[in-house]
């Protein structure tokens, strides 16, 4: 699960200010509350939003708050409103002397041992401490209890916290801190205590 936590560091609120032309406005963390509060009160669990180079995707889903990503596209005209897309799992390659290769097992899969692995609901920057100069949240050995927060995943300056899904016992960190994780990516096993 992952609960929005303020990033560090300041939003950029207009375009001047971050070298964008003058006709461009940018979305500021006030608009974007003022979304999810909307979006809250009605049955829309998805929104894409399209802005001169901006885009706004929100999807609501089964974690109990809104996840906002929000990123920069290449420039065009107007504004386009694209319809909601539906993720899926990736298609596998046709067949082919490149995709029998690219299909090859890999040597060894965390989700071949025991436990539950807690995967990365976003792509971004995985961070085990709250703070540089603090120690990490976790640990191997970490008893854990459901809803502790394991670490953040930082996506478009939005430090997002990863709780865990069940109680139990670290059994592996599974990325190294500041190193960036992909959607679905398992960030950590945990055995039952």
């Amino acid at each position: 699960m992952a609960t929005k936590r303020k990033a560090t560091r300041p939003a950029e609120s207009s375009g001047a200010a971050s070298g964008r032309d003058a006709g461009t406005t940018s979305l500021d963390v006030e608009a974007l509350r003022q979304i999810v509060e909307i979006l809250e009160a009605s049955d829309v669990t998805r929104l894409v939003w399209t802005k001169g180079p901006e885009k706004l995707y929100i999807r609501r889903g089964h974690a109990p708050e809104t996840t906002i990503v929000h990123h920069t596209a290449p420039s065009g005209p107007g504004v386009t409103v694209s319809p909601p897309v539906e993720y899926t799992a990736p298609v596998a390659p046709r067949a082919g002397p490149a995709a029998a290769a690219a299909a090859a097992p890999a040597p060894e899969k965390p989700a071949e041992k025991p436990g539950h692995q807690v995967t990365s609901p976003f792509v971004g920057t995985f961070y085990r401490t709250p703070a540089p100069d603090q120690p990490p949240f976790v640990d191997v050995g970490t008893v854990v209890r459901k809803g502790q927060v394991l670490c953040i995943v930082e996506a478009m300056k939005l430090m997002n916290e990863i709780e865990s899904e069940v109680s139990g016992r670290i059994a592996e960190v599974l990325v190294e801190n500041g190193r960036p994780v992909e959607f679905g990516q398992a960030l950590f096993r945990i055995e039952p205590a």
